[in-house]
C-alpha cells in the first residue's frame, strides 16, 4: 500500500474551426488534457472536440485557448468526477539501479508530489524544497 492523490477532472468540449486544431490540441496536451474524440459539424467548419482535463491545470485554460488561437475555439469545461493519480508523492529512489537510473533528484518529474507540494504552498504548509541548491554558484550584486 502506498498513498495517492484524486485528481478532480473537468469534460471540457471546445468548439473551434479547422484553421486552429492544432494550436487546440498544443494547449491540451501542455495542461495533460485527454482526448476523448472529436467530430465535424455538417454544413460549417466548426470542429466539436471532447477532452478531459485535470481542474488544477484548468486554472487559466479558456483564457490561453482564446489567446492561442484568436478567438476561434471556444472551451466549455464541465465537472466530470475524480480519478486517481497512480503516483506515490513520497516516492523516492533506493535502490542502488534506481540511484543510478534516476539519481537523487528523481522527484523532480513527480507529478503527484508538484501537485502536493502546490496546494500546500496555497495553503500556507510547510512544503520540503531547498531554498539555496547550488550555494557556490549565487553571487551577490555589487552597487557601483
Amino acid at each position: 500500500w502506498s498513498p495517492r492523490l484524486m485528481l478532480a477532472m473537468y469534460t471540457c468540449e471546445i468548439q473551434a474551426t479547422n484553421e486552429v486544431l492544432g494550436k487546440v490540441y498544443n494547449v491540451l496536451s501542455k495542461r495533460r488534457g485527454q482526448i476523448l474524440g472529436e467530430e465535424m459539424k455538417e454544413g460549417s467548419s466548426f470542429y466539436t472536440i471532447e477532452a478531459m482535463i485535470p481542474i488544477v491545470e484548468s486554472f487559466g485554460f479558456a483564457d490561453e485557448m482564446r489567446k492561442k488561437t484568436s478567438g476561434n475555439a471556444h472551451p466549455q469545461l464541465l465537472f466530470k468526477g475524480f480519478e486517481i493519480l497512480d503516483i506515490n508523492p513520497f516516492w523516492k529512489p533506493k535502490t542502488t539501479e534506481e540511484l543510478e537510473d534516476l539519481g537523487e533528484k528523481a522527484d523532480k518529474e513527480n507529478l503527484a508530489k508538484k501537485y502536493m507540494d502546490a496546494v500546500r504552498k496555497r495553503k500556507g504548509l510547510a512544503v520540503e524544497e531547498l531554498v539555496v541548491t547550488h550555494g557556490e554558484k549565487q553571487s551577490t550584486l555589487k552597487s557601483k
